[in-house]
């Protein structure tokens, strides 16, 4: 008697998404040989296996003013996929991040019977808590890639399991420094610096002035530093030009890479950190930092009032105290930014202590994570005749 294959539909909505799905699928394929996935996925998706109904990029989009500009289009792209799944069911559903479009699909998806995974917790433990709520009724389980995560979905009667983050189990244990110092002719004796203002093109306008100035004032007290700066694409690296161009800051030892982001942080002493998923990277890479952001006024008093925690940067917050520190809007300024950077390369005992933190923290979120996310993942994939 043959084995019937199985079908999962999957959605990622952007890089890092694309990235998680295709190591799952893999991992999926190894444990239910010949099934079979279908839904919106990026390369590194396509390249695993999938069928893709959809370009990825369609909803790729961020910012209010962005996503209203294509919220009809989204929105369409949605309703069709929501009337072909349940036209014909796949055996499982899993929505890869992307909780402002999976959520609502997976809610329909699973109100006819089919069994709905979200993979990456939305971050309620940050902002907008209540939609723990709308979670429990979208979704049959839901993989947590932080630990202190899981307990506030057993609280709420979600089933979850802790899988882990993936970049634990890519990155690392101890980074070769020296080694990447010699390959990027950076000499051992000058202190480095890795300024990674952000991937949006959103982020590097707010804050490429601000890292320009900072590493002018650095400067001042370290005649002989080097500045690195990763940059992921040519829109985000011709706005930080134009802004050395306009702050007749062209002959600052600042090189500017394309990606590269872990190879800088590898390699510097101390690392200024727009904050987001780099923060991890930084903390995982064993590396001091300092992070910072500005936004828009109103977007930054909104978040304000929203927040439930003290600290935005997720060192901090996996820590559960300010174990870096945190310079946000109003105090993200050259001056505190140069201070605090030179204060924490300068103080071994500290830069000691933090690479003492993050190893743990590495330990802990190192879970083979495409494999746990599996494990999790096949009773429902089992359970479908």
């Amino acid at each position: 008697m043959t084995q019937q294959i199985k079908t999962i539909a999957m959605v990622a909505g952007e890089a890092s998404g694309d990235l998680l799905g295709s190591h799952l699928m893999e991992a999926l394929k190894q444990a239910a040989p010949g099934v079979r996935f279908i839904g919106i996925g990026g390369p590194k998706m396509q390249a695993a296996g999938m069928q893709v109904l959809f370009p990825m990029e369609k909803l790729a989009v961020r910012g209010y003013v962005e996503v209203l500009r294509h919220y009809r289009e989204i929105v369409g792209i949605r309703r069709k996929l929501r009337a072909q799944f349940i036209a014909h069911p796949p055996d499982l559903f899993i929505g890869v991040d992307a909780p402002d479009f999976n959520l609502d699909l997976e809610l329909a998806l699973k109100q006819h019977g089919i069994p709905t995974v979200h993979y990456v917790s939305p971050s309620i433990w940050a902002w907008r808590g209540e939609r723990i709520h709308k979670i429990k009724r979208a979704v049959s389980h839901i993989l947590a890639l932080f630990p202190f995560e899981a307990s506030l979905y057993e609280q709420a009667g979600v089933p979850v399991t802790y899988v882990g983050h993936p970049l634990a189990d890519t990155l690392p244990d101890i980074p070769k420094r020296i080694a990447m110092r010699e390959q990027m002719r950076l000499p051992m004796q000058h202190k480095v610096f890795a300024f990674l203002p952000g991937s949006r093109q959103s982020e590097v306008r707010q804050l490429s002035r601000l890292f320009i100035e900072t590493a002018k004032l650095i400067l001042q007290k370290l005649p002989d530093a080097r500045f690195l700066v990763p940059l992921v694409s040519r829109e985000t690296r011709a706005i930080f030009e134009e802004m050395q161009w306009k702050l007749e800051a062209q002959e600052l030892p600042i090189t500017l890479l394309f990606g590269h982001a872990h190879d800088a942080m590898i390699a510097a002493d101390g690392v200024l950190v727009a904050s987001g998923t780099a923060t991890l990277e930084a903390a995982l890479l064993k590396r001091p930092m300092v992070i910072t952001y500005k936004m828009p006024g109103f977007t930054w008093w909104l978040m304000k009032r929203k927040k439930y925690q003290p600290y935005v940067g997720l060192p901090n917050i996996l820590a559960g105290r300010f174990v870096v520190p945190e310079l946000l809007q109003e105090d993200a300024i050259p001056e505190n930014l140069a201070q605090a950077l030179l204060n924490l390369v300068a103080d071994k005992g500290a830069v000691a202590e933090l690479e003492e933190i993050f190893s743990d923290m590495h330990a802990t979120l190192r879970q083979n994570t495409a494999h746990k996310a599996a494990q999790a993942i096949m009773p429902y994939l089992v359970a479908r005749k």
